[in-house]
């Protein structure tokens, strides 16, 4: 079988080779090649130690070099090459407390979480797969390399990435593999919120969102995530699932339909413990808020609401009302919020003001006429807001100093 190489990749892999050393291609570039699948980035291993490969480039970086990787830089093009290592005594349930440089590349792979992570490639050997992971693709299945128990034990992430990869790829989580991850979950809570973050968004914006079932089923949700619980409980998760079907490409959609049953103060709770950034937390709070609250087709009140939530927030509001409507087959409300869209953009083709900054009389303004700044200028100008928000035609200048008298 063989796998096309970017030249880059190539280049640095035949460097290697042509002053002795081992190189490949690894992990989940050489899975994703395999799959068809365009691969995010390219990993390169080898059996070089990382002063032998600094000395071959002439641009590098040293990333992680006590790991044994260093960042070769080609252009503008960044690649990692880590040196084959054997993995210490892992203390905390994610690093490994030291590392052991090895010159044997299966030693690597051994170490490696799944099977069909764990494949390596170069043009002049073909594909090193001493663990079957071409064998795991096919049959579409997430296995780990060697005992299962001792992947997890090593690092407790491996579990949420297991799920994680069989949303993405639509594989099932092999037996042992699953038994383990049921066994161990409790050493989920090793884990911080920010990595526990990265694995839930992954899986909730992946082709099989409902495959967060997993997480459910092997108890993982029960330390770390509770409130699915609370929706598989209370009846809510299925319905929800079929809405995460269209949310594959917005993160804050995806999680404001995860959330809305809870409310948006409950939303923005459970973000915040997921070390969420703010402006995410707070749309994802609104949406969460507006979710089930009816939308009005009357032009005044779309203009209101936008000049409460942002253009970009109500165009999402419209959007997770359309994927509700959809998921149940509300025809009725999808015509409805069909004439809202066409109003909407009636109102932005048109340049209506919606906020304090599109107003054409500004609080400048009303200081030169004598007005001293502070709460009274704020309210004049939201009062003068609301009047245009009421008819878009009364924003003028002049017009709006003659409401002021």
């Amino acid at each position: 079988m063989t796998i096309k190489l970017p030249d880059k990749v190539e280049y640095i892999i035949n460097r290697l080779l042509e002053n002795g050393y081992e190189a490949y291609a690894v992990g989940g570039c050489v899975r994703d090649a395999m799959l068809k699948r365009e691969p995010e980035d390219w990993d390169i291993t080898t059996s070089a130690m990382p002063w032998e490969v600094k000395e071959l480039f002439r641009r590098t970086v040293d990333t992680g070099i006590k790991h044994g990787t260093v960042t070769v830089l080609l252009d503008e093009d960044a690649f990692e090459v880590t040196t084959y290592r054997i993995d210490g005594e892992y203390e905390d349930g994610r690093h490994p407390k030291q590392v052991e440089f090895t010159r044997n590349l299966i030693e690597d792979l051994k170490r490696r979480d799944f099977t069909i992570n764990a494949m390596a490639y170069n043009y002049a050997t073909g594909l090193v797969d001493e663990f079957d992971g071409l064998g795991d693709l096919k049959k579409g299945i997430i296995r780990c390399v060697g005992n299962p128990k001792d992947r997890f034990n090593e690092d407790a992430l491996r579990m949420m990435r297991a799920v994680r990869f069989s949303a993405q790829l639509g594989f099932l989580i092999e037996e042992n593999t699953l038994l383990a991850i049921k066994e161990l979950s409790g050493n989920i809570s090793k884990i911080s919120a920010e990595r526990i973050r990265v694995e839930l968004t992954k899986t909730i914006l992946s082709k099989n969102p409902s495959y967060l079932k997993y997480l459910y089923d092997t108890g993982i949700t029960t330390h770390v995530l509770s409130f699915y619980d609370s929706l598989v409980h209370e009846g809510k998760i299925d319905l929800i699932n079929d809405m995460l079907r269209y949310t594959t490409h917005d993160k804050e959609l995806a999680y404001a339909v995860l959330l809305h049953p809870f409310g948006g103060d409950a939303a923005k709770r459970v973000l915040r413990d997921l070390r969420f950034d703010n402006r995410t937390v707070e749309h994802v709070k609104v949406l969460a808020e507006y979710f089930l609250q009816d939308v009005d087709t009357d032009e005044v009140l779309i203009r209101r609401l936008v000049s409460n939530m942002s253009k970009e927030l109500f165009e999402k509001r419209i959007a997770l009302k359309k994927i509700y409507a959809k998921t149940i087959k509300n025809e009725h409300l999808l015509e409805q919020l069909k004439l809202i869209d066409d109003r909407y953009q009636l109102i932005v083709n048109r340049g209506d003001c919606l906020s304090l900054k599109e107003l054409k009389l500004a609080g400048a303004d009303l200081i030169k006429l004598g007005y001293a700044p502070g709460k009274e200028l704020g309210d004049i100008l939201d009062m003068l807001l609301e009047k245009v928000l009421e008819n878009p035609q009364l924003n003028d200048k002049e017009q709006l100093l003659n409401i002021l008298k």
